[in-house]
């Protein structure tokens, strides 16, 4: 699994390169895509194409090959394989066949837009790409309102408008942050209720490129005036672990652990 740039294509491991010169066979969505990648490294290698739509046929072709000994990558247009992308029936079946499959890591767009973001990282969900219907993405969106971290999302350009609407309606005013061709010359990142965001992509012309959306978590109850180290003791003396303990009153407060850890060292 060859992680692959998501748009910058110098943005790639030197493992990463190494592997895709040495493998047998390059699996890729879009062969067009993977060769610009190859061709700017100067690697030449077969490839053949594992999208959705062949995943099934051409799965069980590949795991006969790796059975064989063959050695093959499986790359995806942009970013991490199997992360809102193909794979997940090649990757199982190997494993299943006690075939050893290992990953090469690297970029990926959810996790570059949230480090970047300006929103609470400690803990996240990832939803993939939000449903194109309307009906299946405002569930989506009821289902994920009380979750307690940041929620992040893919979005296409055309649907974007559509999706901060349903955003606005279902989950109110959080702070957003919007990361747009990451890593590209137009990399773009917009910050501000979903209704501000809607209205500012609203007078573009067009909008265009590939799309993280972050939404703030929903806000909690008051804020426990409990001081740190006593609400720590507190959840540590009822038998949690002490790490957790430490995530826990960090995650009531708003705060990162290593605050809450400086606190109680601080003591």
């Amino acid at each position: 699994m060859v992680a692959t740039p998501i748009g910058n294509l110098e943005d790639i491991t030197l493992r990463a390169l190494r592997i895709l010169r040495e493998v047998d066979r390059i699996a890729c969505e879009d062969t067009r895509q993977t060769r610009k990648l190859l061709d700017r490294h100067g690697i030449a290698k077969p490839l053949v194409s594992y999208h959705e739509h062949n995943e099934r046929a051409r799965a069980e072709e590949l795991l006969e090959e790796l059975a064989a000994g063959k050695k093959i990558a499986l790359v995806s247009d942009a970013g991490t394989p199997l992360i809102a992308d193909p794979g997940y029936r090649l990757v199982a079946e190997a494993r299943a066949r006690g075939i050893a499959v290992t990953p090469i890591p690297g970029p990926s767009a959810g996790l570059a837009a949230l480090s970047a973001s300006g929103l609470a990282t400690d803990a996240f969900f990832f939803g993939g790409f939000l449903p194109a219907k309307k009906t299946q993405r405002r569930k989506t969106l009821e289902e994920a309102r009380s979750y307690a971290g940041t929620l992040v999302f893919y979005e296409a350009p055309h649907r974007i408008l559509e999706a901060l609407e349903d955003i606005d309606e279902i989950l109110g005013p959080r702070r957003i942050t919007l990361a747009r061709e990451l890593t590209k010359i137009h990399e773009e990142f917009l910050t501000g209720e979903p209704s501000q965001l809607r209205e500012e992509l609203a007078k573009r012309a067009s909008i265009k490129g590939e799309i993280t959306l972050m939404i703030a978590n929903a806000a909690g109850p008051p804020a426990d005036e409990t001081p740190i180290e006593e609400a720590f003791e507190k959840l540590v003396e009822a038998g949690m672990p002490r790490m957790e303990a430490m995530k826990t009153v960090a995650r009531q407060r708003g705060l990162s652990k290593r605050e809450v850890y400086q606190r109680l060292m601080e003591r």
